[in-house]
């Protein structure tokens, strides 16, 4: 008997579907207020979640983007990062507390309130606030963008617009959930029914992104922008949602983490992670 098809992380973004200008960042189909507290407890409270961000934070801190720790001469507090879909707020803390400062906004107000509440837990200031990319005057050091382009029905449009909003020599962080990964995914569970279908079913899980996307052709797009290069690639969760013992993926954890920093950036495994990042580098 087939499986039912994999549950994603989350967007904790809410957004609904709407044609776009060239220089508009598209909305999304999905809302997702009402369940800020299930996110928390579902994601970040897994392996799977908590993997995905220590991850992220790895790559970033390799590239020097993210210093692992504020120092009080760090070059930090001079830099703005915009985190574009900021969620429940994970990736805004870690830029907050290594001293930048930090603009996140979503356009799910319980998101912006759970995030806010954190911040005030935790005494660090981040500017959060309700709202879309398209509404952002300010050019920005860092953008960060995770999780996000799976659930837009424009994909492309949104990245050029992330683009746009980069300061000269600015980083572009990118990550999302990768189709191809889905699709192996899936026939490994016997799902030939839903990937003959193309990953579509009639009734949509509100948790899984509606638009995966393919790694190669956002590689593509992305090589041909003559504005910005690509200094980095790599695959997130190529091992955890793989391992045939799922308990493994809690009890070997520590071990788990090592292994995905070693392969997460050599082929093939890279191209099997759950999430793909890339960053560009605006010239």
């Amino acid at each position: 008997m087939s499986q039912s098809p994999n549950s994603t992380d989350k967007l904790t973004s809410s957004k609904s579907t709407e044609s776009v200008t060239s220089n508009q960042m598209p909305k999304t189909d999905h809302g997702f207020d009402g369940i800020s507290d299930k996110f928390a407890r579902n994601i970040y409270g897994t392996t799977k979640g908590t993997l995905r961000h220590t991850l992220l934070c790895y790559h970033l801190q390799q590239l020097g983007i993210l210093p692992e720790r504020c120092s009080e001469n760090s070059s930090a507090k001079t830099l703005r990062v915009l985190d574009a879909g900021c969620g429940l707020g994970q990736m805004s803390t870690e830029f907050a507390k290594a001293g930048f400062y930090v603009d996140a906004i979503d356009v799910s107000g319980e998101s912006i309130k759970y995030a806010q509440q954190q911040a005030l837990k935790d005494n660090i200031e981040i500017n959060y606030r309700v709202g879309q990319l398209q509404d952002v005057s300010t050019n920005y050091d860092i953008i960060i963008n995770h999780a996000v382009l799976e659930w837009l029905s424009e994909p492309f449009v949104a990245i050029d617009l992330l683009i746009e909003r980069l300061q000269p020599n600015g980083y572009l962080s990118l990550s999302f959930f990768n189709k191809d990964a889905l699709t192996f995914g899936n026939l490994l569970y016997g799902n030939f029914d839903y990937v003959k279908k193309g990953l579509k079913v009639k009734k949509k899980v509100r948790l899984n992104p509606q638009q995966p996307l393919s790694v190669q052709p956002v590689l593509a797009y992305l090589k041909e922008k003559s504005e910005v290069k690509l200094i980095h690639e790599a695959g997130i969760r190529c091992i955890h949602d793989y391992m045939r013992n799922i308990e493994h993926q809690t009890l070997h954890y520590t071990a788990l983490v090592t292994a995905e920093k070693e392969y997460s950036t050599q082929p093939p495994y890279k191209w099997l992670g759950k999430y793909f990042h890339v960053v560009l580098q605006k010239l």
